[in-house]
């Protein structure tokens, strides 16, 4: 089964959103989705960047890995077309890692180790947000694929 990774930079701690993710989760079944927390530190974008990039490369010890960098600046897609990219990716790579920020954006280093850029949108969403959105088109994608009627 093809891997699917999220790294996020801080924890969600919003029952509300919490129930939502889950609840995605659960319905993501032809993917090995995980999801990775690490620590934030707002003073310090490079520490957070050294913990992305060791976090990316322990996933990556295994497996071939294509990393993404979820960013306002990315390249945006609509849904139909996200999901034909999506999986045509997990045909060419064992693992994608695709990465959350911390509040204070990207230090470069994960820029520079980033094989691609994508927006879920133009506008700026908080995290917690942002997770969620990414989630829920991940499992949109999915019933793209599967012409499943969620999509429409």
């Amino acid at each position: 089964m093809k891997k699917l990774h999220l790294i996020v930079v801080g924890k969600l701690k919003d029952r509300n959103i919490e129930s939502l993710e889950k609840d995605f989760l659960q319905r993501i079944k032809s993917i090995d989705f995980q999801i990775h927390e690490l620590k934030a530190n707002a003073e310090d974008k490079a520490s957070e960047g050294k913990l992305i990039l060791k976090k990316i490369q322990d996933i990556s010890k295994t497996s071939t890995a294509r990393v993404i960098a979820l960013t306002e600046f990315g390249q945006e897609r609509e849904s139909v077309k996200f999901s034909k990219w999506l999986f045509g990716n997990l045909e060419l790579s064992q693992q994608l890692i695709f990465i959350i920020a911390g509040a204070e954006g990207f230090d470069q280093s994960v820029l520079d180790a980033s094989q691609e850029r994508i927006s879920l949108s133009k506008l700026t969403f908080p995290h917690k947000l942002a997770r969620l959105l990414f989630i829920e088109q991940v499992y949109r994608a999915i019933t793209i694929k599967e012409n499943h009627p969620y999509h429409n």
